[in-house]
């Protein structure tokens, strides 16, 4: 269980990670500046981190025998 809401967390973390880096990727206005700022690399990094978290979310969450 506890191993369980950790990896919870872990994909949580990934698709919040993930949604932060596609808006700066974009430059979308309210998205923090930094290096990462229009660069449409982080973009598809921030995709591929989003899609894995929500994977590991729904992995960590399946019933286990």
């Amino acid at each position: 269980m506890r191993a369980s809401l950790g990896l919870t967390l872990l994909g949580v973390l990934l698709v919040g990670s993930g949604l932060v880096w596609i808006a700066q990727g974009l430059g979308l206005e309210w998205a923090p500046r930094s290096f990462m700022t229009a660069d449409r690399t982080w973009v598809f990094l921030g995709a591929a981190a989003a899609v894995a978290g929500a994977a590991l979310i729904g992995w960590s969450r399946q019933p286990r025998p």
